[in-house]
């Protein structure tokens, strides 16, 4: 295990990782409907394009104080795009390069969910089981059913700002399943199983722990047989628990320290390259690649490794927590953004998000190597990426490549509030 360092901001010039990617897939996966749809152009934007494209990176990459990028944005009809700008490391020499892998963070909750689906259309479990059917010494756990933990309506609640801190500032530490599940089943509920929606990390834990004892299989398994090889998914792993590094060339990620209470000390931004993927498991620990992430991004759009009632219960979607606008829903592990399907990944040292359409008009698949800002910041600089691309074929004699119910400065403004450690105004 290598030596974690801090990384002291003031005066270093501090660039981002973006990585935008949209997935095709070759034809139909033996047994599953639809297909995941064919855009591809294989030529570049429009240089007009472009230039709003690389501004809206680097931009988001001040702001996110990441050192690199990888950038792609798949539009039918339109182009290509695809990006690496800055380094590896903060402060460093090293480029980016497009074939670099990286954490995707709660993403992974999407594979996961999916996985559940497969399982469902196989009849090993049931989407209704109780997770007491599968984990019958576990108290606690309620009526909670399989379903439930993927639509985070169990009426668990997140994970604490204390825990959360925990995992940046120590991300060696291997974290037992079920100490997390306990914590999560201790603390106050947020409501009845059914009820309100609230994202629940350790519901995704519960649920990986009650689907390896329905199967006998563990979770690298799992995910090879219906996920990584389906979808020819070469480059994309879940490391064991006490494999700390990232496989194959990659970027360094950082995290500003926390404090218990969730505040964020600029002054002091660690390197966590090295992780446990024990603190996250089934619900964050997946290691990608860009080519990889554009196939899955359509894939999940489309529902094209399920069947067509599958991934009709994985698009019926629930409406999210008061302040979430109402183009924002949730189903199994997945949003539903406007036309979009997608969702934000966040674990320390990476953020990430995906978007596509089902019907593979437009694919953007983001990720940053600073977790400062969450989630929820690559998934605005996703929207602002799909927002310009999509008005790219609006004009005289040409329609919207698609309506989205966000504009290019809307989501820019979604930044600007969501910035945490922004890069310092004198760096390079």
């Amino acid at each position: 295990m290598g030596e974690r360092t801090a990384v002291t901001r003031s005066g270093r010039s501090i660039t981002l990782a973006v990585l935008v990617v949209g997935a095709l897939l070759a034809g139909v996966l033996s047994g599953c409907t639809p297909d995941a749809g064919g855009h591809h152009s294989d030529r570049p934007f429009p240089a007009e394009v472009t230039e709003r494209l690389d501004a809206a990176v680097a931009d988001a990459m001040a702001r996110s104080g990441s050192s690199g990028a990888l950038v792609g944005v798949w539009a039918d009809g339109i182009g290509d795009w695809e990006s690496a700008p800055g380094t590896a490391t903060i402060g460093g020499t090293d480029p980016m390069s497009t074939s670099m892998r990286f954490r995707i963070g709660t993403n992974t909750t999407a594979m996961t969910c999916t996985v559940l689906l497969r399982l469902v259309e196989e009849g090993t479990v049931a989407f209704d089981d109780p997770v007491s059917t599968h984990l019958s010494r576990l108290i606690g756990v309620g009526d909670i059913t399989l379903g439930q933990l993927c639509r985070n309506t169990s009426g668990l609640a997140g994970q604490s700002t204390e825990r959360v801190a925990q995992f940046v500032n120590n991300p060696t530490r291997s974290w037992p399943a079920l100490e997390l599940v306990s914590d999560g089943l201790s603390a106050p509920r947020a409501g009845l199983p059914g009820g309100t929606w609230v994202q629940s990390s350790t519901g995704i834990v519960l649920l990986g722990m009650a689907l390896e004892q329905a199967t006998g299989n563990d979770w690298p398994a799992l995910y090879r047989e219906y996920i990584f090889n389906p979808l020819n998914l070469a480059d994309t792993s879940f490391p064991e628990t006490g494999d700390l590094s990232i496989p194959g060339p990659h970027p360094h990620g950082y995290a500003a320290q926390r404090s218990a209470d969730g505040q964020a000390d600029c002054a002091s931004v660690l390197d966590d390259t090295e992780l446990s993927t024990s603190m996250t498991g089934v619900a964050g620990g997946v290691v990608s690649t860009l080519a990889d992430m554009r196939t899955w991004a359509d894939a999940l759009a489309a529902g094209s490794v399920l069947t067509e009632a599958s991934a009709d219960s994985q698009w019926t979607t629930v409406a999210e927590d008061a302040s979430a606008p109402a183009w924002r829903r949730y189903g199994l592990g997945a949003e539903q953004l406007g036309t979009l399907r997608g969702r934000a990944g966040a674990i320390p040292g990476f953020i990430s998000a995906t978007l596509s359409d089902p019907a593979g008009a437009l694919t953007v698949v983001v990720a940053l190597n600073n977790s400062s800002a969450g989630g929820n910041f690559a998934l605005a600089v996703a929207r602002q990426l799909a927002a310009i691309t999509a008005g790219a074929a609006a004009g005289e004699d040409k329609a919207p490549l698609l309506t989205l119910p966000w504009s290019e400065e809307a989501a820019r403004t979604d930044l600007e509030s969501g910035t945490v450690c922004p890069q310092p105004a004198n760096a390079g």
